[in-house]
């Protein structure tokens, strides 16, 4: 029957005083799915695929494990001698100096990514990441060249923060883009155990040679040795890197050419920020909250109990490296589990667990003994998991495929900027500035706090198609029943 003026369907505004009604109308106007608009991946295809981007984000955060857990050490080389504290904050501001410059990165490569492909950029941050890491193993102390010490040391950690700012939103995009729908927290969680594998790898290198060669030839040349080895590491992950596909939804995407309405990054940008902000106020909020407590755990930590509490170095990082393997054992799980349950419920368990949990845990790492420390950092670490195991899926769902790798890779980068590599620096100061040892918990709580809103605010992503991409299925016969769930007479 033809519509009328009295049918709803037939006025815009009405629509608009019916819901349900505009919904249905919508649904019906839609074209229907067919076999060729479905993604169906190829398990083997994904497999490589993940261990591609997990071993580039391994070998990213081996490369700042080792800076975070070197500090003491790479303040007494690359600064001049007098005030320990001052060595020390000197090192820590070092350290967040790449991440000042990661958002310039995430700028460049992000929208080069969404106009040239995902795996040309993640090819090249590689090699700029390997480069920067391998060279610091070769510049001079501060003995030997004074003021050119700490000037080439900032050069080369900015060139790794550059790099670093292409990295993770590449990294997360390729891996969401190329997972089924109904595993993408599943295959997302291998991303985040490559971020504890590179920095289990980093503690266990730096622990053994600080065991093997004492703190006086650890200061004198054995630093070296783990910035050293990231060269070999580089061309590995490079590698594996330059034998992967384009992921399917990029390919899909304007036939997997260069999107001919952004004609340079400026342009990606400006569309970005226009389009996407509400994504990328959500998206800062998620990865501050997660940022802080992440660096938090795996990279002040050893510090915190060497500086603060007076426990050996080696000692610190030793307990630190169980709870590490202990966390690695589970985070795939706690994917498999945002598959199943939600990306929202996952998240506030972690960002609840971080508010609540915080000031117990540092109380009991502020206790002596063994047992009261491993049990405090195994209270940070089961809600720093939750986080680990389900923000790789729940992070690219946020953006629509032209313009994901882009904004998560400003969002994420901007965020991890202004809260994340400067966490060791800002809790130093309060602790400094506060003479307490609590105000780790404190800055903690504070950011779980800013995540717990962030994630009510979210949409739940799990077992649903990216924003802007087709449905993603593991076999023929699943994209069958989709379109079967679609029309009981489907045209294919």
């Amino acid at each position: 029957m033809p519509a009328t003026e009295s049918d709803p369907a037939a006025d815009p505004e009405a629509l608009r005083r019916h819901p349900r009604l505009f919904r249905a109308v919508t649904r019906s106007r839609q074209p229907r799915l067919r076999r060729s608009d479905i993604t169906v991946t190829e398990e083997a295809s994904v497999r490589r695929a993940v261990r591609a981007a997990s071993l580039g984000n391994a070998m990213e955060w081996f490369d700042f494990g080792i800076y975070a857990y070197l500090a003491v050490t790479l303040g007494h080389v690359f600064f001049p001698s007098g005030n320990d504290t001052v060595q020390l904050l000197s090192s820590f501001a070092t350290f967040a100096v790449a991440f000042l410059v990661r958002p310039l990165g995430g700028m460049v490569f992000g929208p080069m990514g969404d106009r040239l492909g995902r795996k040309k950029v993640l090819a090249l941050t590689m090699i700029l990441m390997a480069v920067g890491t391998f060279a610091i193993g070769l510049i001079p102390s501060y003995a030997s060249i004074g003021f050119w010490a700490p000037v080439l040391l900032v050069l080369f950690r900015m060139l790794q923060g550059f790099s670093t700012g292409g990295e993770y939103g590449g990294a997360s995009t390729f891996i969401a883009e190329y997972a089924p729908d109904r595993r993408r927290g599943y295959f997302g969680s291998f991303l985040e155990f490559g971020t504890l594998a590179g920095y289990v790898a980093a503690a266990g290198l730096v622990t053994a040679l600080t065991a093997w060669l004492g703190p006086d030839t650890m200061e004198a040349w054995g630093w070296r040795v783990p910035f050293l080895v990231a060269g070999p590491l580089g061309l590995v992950g490079l590698y594996l890197r330059l034998r992967l596909d384009e992921t399917p939804a990029f390919r899909k995407l304007d036939g997997g050419a260069a999107n001919p309405v952004e004609t340079s990054a400026a342009d990606g940008l400006g569309k970005i920020f226009r389009q996407q902000w509400p994504a990328l106020i959500l998206c800062v909020a998620l990865v501050g909250a997660y940022n802080v407590t992440d660096y938090m755990l795996l990279s002040y930590m050893p510090t915190y109990l060497s500086d603060e509490l007076g426990y050996g170095e080696t000692h610190g990082l030793l307990i630190l490296l169980l709870v590490m393997v202990a966390l690695m054992l589970v985070i795939t799980r706690v994917g498999r589990l945002s598959d199943r349950l939600g990306r929202k419920p996952v998240l506030m368990t972690g960002m609840l667990g971080f508010l609540l949990l915080s000031l117990p845990a540092f109380l009991l790492i502020g206790q002596d003994g063994v047992p009261a420390i491993t049990a405090g950092m195994a209270m940070l670490g089961l809600s720093l998991v939750c986080l680990l195991g389900t923000m790789s899926a729940a992070l690219p769902a946020l953006f629509p495929t032209e313009v994901r790798y882009g904004s998560l890779a400003v969002g994420y980068n901007l965020s991890a900027s202004l809260f994340g590599g400067t966490t060791p620096l800002v809790v130093t100061a309060l602790i400094g500035a506060t003479g307490s040892s609590l105000m780790p918990a404190y800055y903690a709580m504070g950011a779980a706090l800013v995540g717990v809103i962030a994630v009510a605010c979210m949409k739940e992503t799990a077992r649903r198609p990216l924003d802007g991409s087709p449905p993603s299925v593991e076999t023929p016969e699943e994209a069958a029943e989709l379109i079967l769930a679609q029309s009981p007479d489907p045209k294919f």
